[in-house]
């Protein structure tokens, strides 16, 4: 039995630093394992005490008859390390350590955390600043959590690690009230040892778990923690994250638009995508999604049945569905016929959706009928219930007969409570029909389980083209020319251009271009030229050389700088400007793409995607990038718009994507913006660089 899988069902346990006072937090521990059935050993350490709950108190960890699999920890951060030490001498598997004046608190704290690593030798640590774990399977509570003051909890399949030891307490409890059963809790904290992946890779070979929820605050490790999350999805358990910081300011990039335009909590949803993991936008969703998910049903379209004995709740629930791109078909005429059969009258609508059976909560026996009617329909791929106040009366007649037909079908089944009555919501839950009280959350868990059916797996990884010579590139903000000299290597189309010095290379240069041509500055430490007049666009020769004589005025009235070399370039025209670039930060190197042109961080309709630990961007990645802008109607032919040159486009993201994995570090910032891509068979034109080089 490895570390993990010995602190999660220790055989033995220690409680350092215990008090005989229940309403201490060190009194908990010893009491929560008594009163939730824990059937090991408990050893009580402290020196001042001869027992604790009529457990015998032992003085110090030297001295327990047998060697604990695990310690917990309740002294203080000025002597948690010396328990931390006893233990590992002894041979323990882990400590938990309560104890919170770490990291958290600044560098006294940091010494303190190096101590307590230093202590624990080869043994593993849970925490410090945790509040512990929870392992509801085996009734085993290492935990000082006051939600175990509860007297029960709903045993289940949904798995929890949290960073937070506060939320461990509020999922526990919250579970509890709705009926929703959990399988183990764990809080990670300051994540000296043990983190996140950690679990998440424990749980994935759990047999008691089917679904993981995570509260995260950062992910440290994010390789440990991509091939955790890997590992859960290939053991068919869904990973759903609810991570917090998402206001935080993004990158404040000083050169590209793009560090702006991703920003930290960006690179996490990319992060999440490329392994699979759900994102829950709110704290609601981490318990709403795993509900749904733990049900193990099958979720292959987005048409929804919604059978409802109240009309406006049924109409709340159509509209949120509807909201999110779920459709509500009406029942074919087979199904309707069939729903017809089943009551007489004109007090039915059984030919629409919402299905509306007024008296079915009274009516067990037609509402049964009508919940299998339309898990056999072939219209539809899940079933909303609709729970009325009818049902309040007799819960377990509606309970009874949803219940009943769980077994005919895959089919989600899921139900809207409508009336307050959580003992309803409860119940329904803890017969495995998962039950929301907001119309909203009934769409977000049909959401999660299409996600689930429809993520494919990371996708194989591109081999790279043979190696591009960069060494001629010197560090530091390389000017425009050279940026696009860079991309051009790596096989980006960019718009023809000239370096010119004076308003007589600038005539002969647009003479041989050809028609209106670009003016720009050309500086490496200037990229945001625009903002300063350093742009001027459809000029012709014989306007050309006056132009920038102005433009050198006014650029040096704008920063006190006389520019001496600019670029005149072809006058491209026809496309959709878009934006091309790359972002780099802890969780790993993204590709961005988006709206481009001036208005790119206006309009902020930028996709992202992780590259892969190893190789660059496949061609379905960056035509799937493509398409999930909201502009991507523009590419494709909009209102007979001729369609762009969209094979052009994969091919210029690729090859964007090959040049950041094959120069790695040394390419702090890169960013095509604008790209132009042109009508299809046209190509792909760079109109724009900004590249930022590492020594």
């Amino acid at each position: 039995m490895d570390a993990i899988s010995r602190l999660l069902k220790p055989r033995s346990v220690a409680v350092i630093g215990a008090s005989a006072d229940v309403n201490k937090t060190a009194g908990r521990p010893v009491a929560y394992l008594r009163k939730h059935g824990f059937t090991g050993d408990i050893y009580p350490i402290n020196p001042r005490a001869e027992s604790i709950d009529g457990l015998r108190c032992y003085p110090d960890v030297a001295s327990l008859p047998a060697v604990p699999d695990v310690g917990i920890v309740l002294l203080g951060a000025e002597r948690a390390h010396l328990a931390v030490r006893d233990l590992a001498a002894r041979g323990s598997a882990a400590a938990i350590v309560l104890a919170s004046g770490y990291t958290e608190t600044g560098e006294e704290g940091a010494l303190r955390q190096k101590q307590l690593i230093e202590a624990a030798g080869s043994m593993r640590i849970l925490g410090p600043n945790t509040i512990g774990l929870v392992n509801l399977t085996d009734n085993i509570p290492l935990s000082a959590s006051g939600a175990l003051e509860m007297e029960h909890f709903p045993v289940g399949s949904i798995g929890v690690v949290s960073q937070s030891g506060g939320i461990l307490g509020a999922l526990l409890s919250r579970a509890a009230a709705r009926g929703i059963g959990l399988s183990k809790l764990i809080s990670t904290s300051n994540e000296v040892d043990l983190e996140l992946a950690d679990f998440i890779d424990h749980l994935a070979d759990d047999d008691a778990t089917s679904v993981i929820a995570l509260y995260v605050e950062t992910v440290r490790n994010p390789e440990k923690f991509r091939a955790a999350a890997l590992k859960a999805a290939r053991a068919g358990k869904p990973v759903v994250a609810f991570k917090i910081g998402r206001s935080e300011a993004g990158a404040q990039a000083a050169v590209s638009h793009t560090g702006a335009l991703a920003g930290a909590d960006r690179m996490y949803d990319a992060l999440f995508k490329q392994v699979g993991v759900i994102r829950a936008q709110t704290f609601g969703d981490l318990l709403d999604i795993p509900a749904a998910l733990s049900t193990g049903r099958v979720l292959r379209g987005n048409r929804v049945a919604i059978l409802t004995s109240t009309g406006g709740a049924g109409t709340l629930v159509s509209d949120s569905l509807g909201v999110s791109g779920f459709d509500t078909p009406a029942p074919d005429e087979d199904t309707a016929a069939r729903l017809r059969a089943l009551q007489t009258g004109d007090h039915a609508a059984l030919d629409r959706n919402p299905i509306d059976v007024t008296l079915a909560g009274l009516q067990p026996d037609l509402l049964r009928g009508a919940i299998n009617t339309l898990l056999e329909s072939e219209s539809y791929d899940a079933l909303a219930i609709i729970v009325g106040s009818s049902s309040l009366a007799m819960p377990e007649l509606m309970v009874g007969a949803i219940k009943d037909c769980l077994p005919n079908s895959d089919k989600p089944v899921l139900a809207y409570v409508s009336p307050h009555a959580p003992e309803l919501a409860s119940l329904l839950n803890q017969h495995g029909v998962p039950a929301f009280t907001a119309p909203e959350s009934c769409t977000v868990a049909l959401d999660a389980m299409l996600q689930v059916n429809r993520w494919k797996g990371p996708p194989a990884e591109e081999a790279l083209p043979p190696v591009v010579d960069t060494s001629d590139f010197s560090a530091g903000s390389l000017d425009e020319a050279q940026a696009k000299q860079l991309f051009a290597r790596f096989g980006l189309p960019c718009a023809r251009e000239r370096v010119v010095t004076s308003p007589e290379e600038a005539e002969r240069a647009a003479q041989e271009l050809g028609g209106r041509v670009v003016l720009k500055i050309l500086s490496g430490e200037i990229t945001h030229k625009s903002d300063i007049g350093g742009v001027a666009v459809g000029l012709t020769p014989d306007q050309i050389g006056a132009r920038l004589i102005r433009m050198a005025k006014d650029v040096e009235a704008a920063i006190g700088v006389v520019p001496e070399r600019f670029l005149v370039q072809e006058m491209v025209s026809g496309g959709t400007e878009l934006i091309l670039g790359m972002h780099r930060d802890p969780l790993g190197t993204a590709v961005l793409l988006g709206m481009g042109g001036i208005t790119a961080e206006l309009f902020k309709d930028t996709t992202m995607r992780l590259l892969p630990p190893q190789g660059a961007l496949s061609r379905d990645e960056a035509l799937d990038l493509a398409q999930q802008l909201k502009t991507w109607p523009l590419l494709d032919g909009f209102r007979g718009r001729p369609k762009a040159d969209v094979e052009a486009l994969v091919s210029a993201i690729v090859a964007f994507s090959q040049m950041a994995v094959q120069m790695g570090d040394r390419l702090i910032e890169a960013e095509i913006n604008p790209v132009f891509v042109l009508p299809e068979g046209q190509g792909v034109a760079a109109a724009d660089g900004v590249v930022v080089l590492a020594a």
